[in-house]
């Protein structure tokens, strides 16, 4: 199901500041110099290759900051699948302001298309089985909303947005607190009913200690195949499971097919590729 875009005022931060990168203290001198500021055109946004689109919000929301008269309409949304040389988006209006907004909004759309594309790369690996795609907090500063809900795009989910979603008890918390059963015991102790907690273990020692103070979930890490299902037996249903550390394409498959709930990704969205886009333009 693709997520709702972004509010304005997530967006509005992130996307002044791209565009106020680019423009700097000047403007646009190229367009400025060259183009007649009465010129109106026509551009298309083409897709370079087989990907998944992200970023629509953020693209409109680059165009509405530059010249709100400037128009645009969708032909393929967030989350569907484009083909090379396919349309994704017409802009019609000032020449001046679609040229100023190009590199931004093709930025957006090429990086979180890129994320939107490996994330669903992913999900199709696992798709016969009941294991669901997350991504992490290993995303760029200032845009993780964006690249977090390109996951969504592409049919993956998010673990924590950030620290305070909810408490993840990982190894150098147990090390500073002395061991499973006192981190697992104040975290209880702290939560409110609504939080969710979590431990992270790497042997299946770990595992049987953390079980005894009843955790909503483990996040089992850099365990093999093998290792994962006997820890899902072990867990049996008694909270949820997350598969983590250095996961793959060539070993998604495997790791999925051990019974595990949820499998996070990092590289999802600090290694995604850029989904190549271009804007291709007419007059009128």
């Amino acid at each position: 199901m693709t997520p709702p875009p972004l509010p304005d005022i997530i967006l509005d931060p992130i996307v002044r500041l791209a565009l106020s990168e680019d423009l700097g203290r000047a403007g646009d001198l190229t367009s400025d110099a060259i183009l007649p500021e009465t010129l109106q055109l026509t551009a298309h946004i083409i897709a370079r290759g087989h990907g998944v689109l992200a970023g629509l919000d953020a693209a409109r929301y680059s165009l509405k900051l530059v010249d709100p008269s400037v128009q645009i309409e969708i032909l393929a949304g967030d989350g569907e699948a484009v083909t090379p040389g396919q349309s994704v988006a017409t802009l019609s209006g000032s020449a001046r302001s679609i040229l100023i907004a190009e590199r931004t909004v093709l930025n957006f759309l090429g990086r979180l298309s890129g994320i939107a594309t490996l994330t669903r790369t992913y999900t199709d690996r696992v798709s016969h089985t009941h294991a669901k795609i997350v991504c992490t907090r290993k995303t760029t500063p200032g845009h993780r909303a964006l690249e977090k809900r390109a996951v969504r795009c592409g049919g993956g989910t998010s673990h924590r947005y950030g620290l305070d979603d909810a408490i993840l008890i990982k190894d150098n918390h147990i090390a500073a607190s002395g061991s499973i059963a006192t981190a697992l015991d104040r975290a209880k102790a702290y939560a409110g009913h609504l939080r969710m907690i979590e431990i992270e273990v790497d042997t299946l020692d770990q595992l049987s200690e953390a079980l005894r103070h009843k955790p909503h979930a483990v996040l089992l890490d850099n365990m093999s195949p093998e290792q994962l299902h006997t820890a899902v037996s072990m867990i049996d249903g008694q909270c949820l499971t997350e598969a983590s550390g250095g996961i793959t394409l060539d070993r998604i498959a495997a790791i999925a097919e051990t019974g595990v709930d949820y499998i996070s990704v990092g590289a999802l969205t600090h290694s995604a590729p850029n989904f190549d886009l271009g804007l291709d333009i007419t007059t009128s």
